[in-house]
């Protein structure tokens, strides 16, 4: 069986260093990258140019902008 997502529609602000930072972004020494998010599935390191998502339960997660942009498009 194939199953197709539904139409939702999501609130996503991408992170960019050096620029006002969403939120959920946070500084972290132990992680790599220094920036992190708190997701239902525990910490996980941000990038400069990842999408950080805010799901339909506000759920926050981080999305790669490569795959950012093959999946959302831009509501009016």
């Amino acid at each position: 069986m194939r199953y197709r997502k539904k139409p939702v529609v999501i609130e996503a602000e991408q992170f960019v260093l050096n620029s006002t930072w969403p939120k959920q972004v946070y500084r972290d020494t132990v992680c790599s990258t220094g920036f992190v998010v708190d997701t239902l599935e525990g910490c996980f390191a941000v990038s400069d140019g990842d999408w950080i998502i805010t799901g339909v339960v506000n759920e926050v997660y981080p999305c790669k902008p490569e795959v950012f942009d093959l999946t959302y498009e831009k509501v009016e």
